[in-house]
């Protein structure tokens, strides 16, 4: 089940917290609760991508993004992710999550996060995101003016145009096995 009430919280914890610039980086502290464990007692790989969630969910608001959102009727969706796991989150730790948008093109904006448990990285993921309104993808620079953003985007990181270029030749629809 999605965490609302930790998306409550969130909300509630950042409602006063100054905005953020669109490559600014948004923090959250959490803890690994019961709920969160998989059978071999750490954080499971899903809920960690759901606590991406919440923080890719209170950066949206920090930037201006939710208001453009409800204002012109538009969805965000998450059209592709690279995740590392590296350390096991164990029962009751407490962990941080770093949330940014490193950059973005013609149609997708790309976001890195990554979860620390003091100074150590446990995982670390590269999202593929898109607004969307009913005729498909919203051009990141129509987004942008309705945030009131007009800079130009910055070039990608290397790491992440390297990502972009190997998913490109990834076949869709998938290839299925031939005793299919």
């Amino acid at each position: 089940m999605y965490p609302f009430v930790r998306l409550a919280k969130e909300f509630i914890v950042h409602r006063g917290a100054q905005d953020l610039p669109v490559l600014g980086a948004h923090v959250s502290h959490h803890r690994c609760w019961p709920q969160d464990l998989d059978v071999f007692v750490e954080m499971n790989n899903g809920r960690i991508l759901t606590i991406l969630d919440l923080g890719r969910t209170i950066l949206a608001q920090r930037v201006g993004l939710l208001r453009a959102l409800r204002r012109n009727r538009w969805g965000l969706t998450m059209a592709g992710a690279s995740v590392r796991y590296r350390r096991r989150i164990r029962p009751f730790e407490k962990f941080r999550v770093i949330s940014r948008c490193v950059g973005w093109d013609g149609r997708f904006f790309y976001l890195d996060q990554s979860i620390w448990v003091g100074d150590v990285c446990a995982a670390q993921a590269l999202y593929r995101s898109a607004v969307t309104d009913r005729n498909g993808i919203v051009d990141p620079a129509r987004v942008f003016e309705a945030a009131g953003f007009d800079d130009a985007p910055p070039m990608l990181p290397a790491w992440t145009q390297g990502w972009i270029d190997a998913d490109a030749t990834r076949p869709w629809p998938p290839e299925l096995p031939d005793a299919l």
